[in-house]
């Protein structure tokens, strides 16, 4: 189970603030791409599930994700989370043709997709269904690792602070009381980005 304390930065002038604030705790920048995929039959998002490729920097490395049964309510977010490195070059061949992963045998947890989820080689299998860009500055800062996201979709971009943790509600409060003394405006996050990505607009 993963979970992470999620903020939504009111704009980019809040974004900049933030990264201003927190520049001397910068650890790295990633670059992200997220590409969803789904069954054919919507096998997977008919059961609050969906498998993810990220790309990072462009090409490598890449990761292959499943997230299950997510919840999201007060800025705290909860996901069944299962992940394994992924070839990149594979990866991107399955962007330009879903229905290789229904055939690809060197992954244990596409295998576990194919079986729970009954997504099958026979018909189309898996369906692409896009993505987006993601630009990450992580930080360290009072025993925190804090990622502070730039989410570009092609209606628009979000930001949002996230912050994996094993004391949610504490790890909360610190993070709001950040934001708060400095003037930095904010809101719990109520939908993931996944979720927005798929509504096709911003939260309001």
């Amino acid at each position: 189970m993963e979970v992470e304390v999620k903020l939504r930065l009111s704009d980019t002038s809040a974004h900049q603030k933030l990264t201003d604030l927190l520049s001397p705790f910068h650890v790295q920048t990633l670059i992200q791409e997220n590409i969803f995929f789904d069954g054919s039959n919507a096998e997977l998002s008919s059961n609050r599930a969906i498998l993810r490729l990220r790309f990072y920097d462009g090409v490598s490395p890449c990761v292959l994700s499943l997230k299950a049964k997510p919840v999201i309510s007060d800025g705290v977010s909860r996901v069944q989370e299962l992940e394994e490195p992924f070839d990149p070059v594979l990866g991107r061949a399955c962007v330009a043709e879903p229905w290789r992963l229904s055939v690809v045998d060197s992954s244990a947890l596409l295998t576990r997709v194919r079986e729970e989820y009954g997504v099958r080689e026979e018909g189309l299998g898996f369906v692409c269904l896009g993505g987006f860009r993601n630009v990450r500055g992580v930080y360290e800062w009072k025993g925190l690792k804090i990622e502070v996201d730039e989410s570009n979709y092609d209606f628009g971009t979000c930001y949002e602070v996230e912050c994996e943790s094993s004391n949610p509600e504490r790890d909360k409060k610190i993070l709001e009381k950040l934001l708060k003394e400095n003037g930095i405006r904010f809101q719990c996050s109520e939908v993931s980005k996944f979720a927005i990505f798929r509504s096709g607009k911003l939260p309001e």
